[in-house]
């Protein structure tokens, strides 16, 4: 009778441990999923960059730009393929989290480099723009005067309507204008101060808040070719020298089109990898703490 109770004592002992060990398990397939919802579940960069989502995102061939929806569940980005025909094809693509899984979505051809107003009310594409809806995005619309002539590449705005966006001209010239947004209306352009344009200043990136702008230039001092810069907004309201992202982001090769996702806590850039000027683009990320090393001390 006694071996018996030890028996059955030992039985239930076991059958503790093993819904124990099941909830343990549970909670980390739960918790495994829950990481899936941010960034396509992919471990955090530290302040040395890396390429972005390896194998989904970046491949061999040419991926370009890189645009977060503020809630993070949608990331848009332009890509190059080979169609049946053996033709270079560029597409607009967004790769969208619905439960916990992430889906690519081909939306069309490229239409220009996205952007998500903080706001998430507007997908920006340079001269161009879709509107959200009940329905999800409307149909291309294009900015009207006083840009519809302008030659956008990239276009972002701050949560206060602001537009900072780039002209590029067929000399591979170009400066960064903005515009800010008054009485419901956009005013008319201006040139930013010459110490950030210097006739090659392009793809800028303006913080929600507008303490700084991110932009990319080919000048003097540099490490090469394009480097990414920033320049913060000082107290008198004007903006400070443009300051090098640095060695650990700028290389010999092509930095370009640099922007920080809505949380703060990444900034996103294009690289070119192999040769100097026609190697492939591929999509970077890194600890957004590399800004914050450079902000001047209040």
């Amino acid at each position: 009778m006694k071996n018996k109770i030890i028996k059955i004592l030992t039985l239930g002992f076991i059958m503790f441990l093993s819904a124990c060990n099941s909830k343990k398990s549970n909670s980390k397939e739960n918790n495994s999923s829950l990481k899936e919802v941010t960034y396509l579940g992919q471990k955090p960069p530290s302040i040395i960059p890396e390429v972005f989502a390896l194998g989904n995102i970046t491949t061999s061939n040419w991926e370009y730009g890189g645009a977060f929806s503020p809630d993070s569940k949608e990331f848009y980005y332009l890509r190059e393929i080979i169609d049946a025909e053996g033709k270079k094809k560029q597409e607009f693509v967004v790769f969208k989290n619905e439960n916990n899984k992430w889906t690519k979505i081909v939306i069309s051809s490229r239409k220009g480099q996205p952007f998500v107003s903080p706001d998430g009310k507007i997908l920006h594409l340079g001269s161009k723009y879709m509107e959200q809806t009940e329905k999800g995005w409307s149909t291309l619309k294009k900015l009207k005067y006083p840009f519809k002539d302008l030659p956008i590449m990239r276009l972002t705005v701050s949560a206060k309507g602001t537009y900072f966006f780039d002209e590029f001209k067929r000399d591979f010239t170009g400066d960064i204008r903005y515009s800010r947004l008054i009485n419901g209306k956009h005013e008319e352009p201006r040139k930013l101060n010459k110490e950030i344009n210097t006739g090659k200043s392009f793809h800028p990136f303006i913080a929600a808040d507008e303490s700084y702008l991110i932009f990319d230039s080919t000048r003097e001092g540099g490490f090469g070719d394009s480097d990414i810069y920033i320049s913060f907004r000082q107290k008198d309201n004007s903006w400070g020298n443009p300051i090098n992202l640095g060695e650990k982001i700028n290389t010999e090769a092509w930095e370009a089109s640099a922007s920080v996702t809505p949380d703060g806590k990444y900034l996103f850039f294009n690289r070119i990898n192999g040769a100097k000027k026609d190697g492939n683009v591929d999509i970077f990320w890194v600890d957004s703490k590399v800004i914050e090393k450079l902000r001047p001390k209040k």
